[in-house]
């Protein structure tokens, strides 16, 4: 899972711009975009843009690790 991909995916779902999240976040679009690039982002800042756009992206994580212990399992 690819966090920054999908964060980048959500923003533009969501019709916010790459401005908006930087403005909300406090910092330069810049980072936003670097964010986009990254594979994983600190569990504090993920909480930060959690609450920001109002979506949960620890859910996918948690979605992630039952998919594979549920493949583990399967292989045992």
């Amino acid at each position: 899972m690819h966090i920054g991909r999908i964060l980048q995916q959500k923003l533009k779902d969501d019709g916010r711009t790459v401005v908006w999240l930087a403005n909300e976040l406090g910092c330069h679009r810049t980072n936003v975009y670097n964010l986009f690039d990254k594979y994983s982002i600190d569990t504090q800042l993920l909480q930060r843009i959690s609450i920001i756009m109002h979506y949960n992206f620890f859910s996918l994580y948690e979605d992630e690790v039952k998919a594979k212990i549920n493949e583990k399992s399967l292989k045992v």
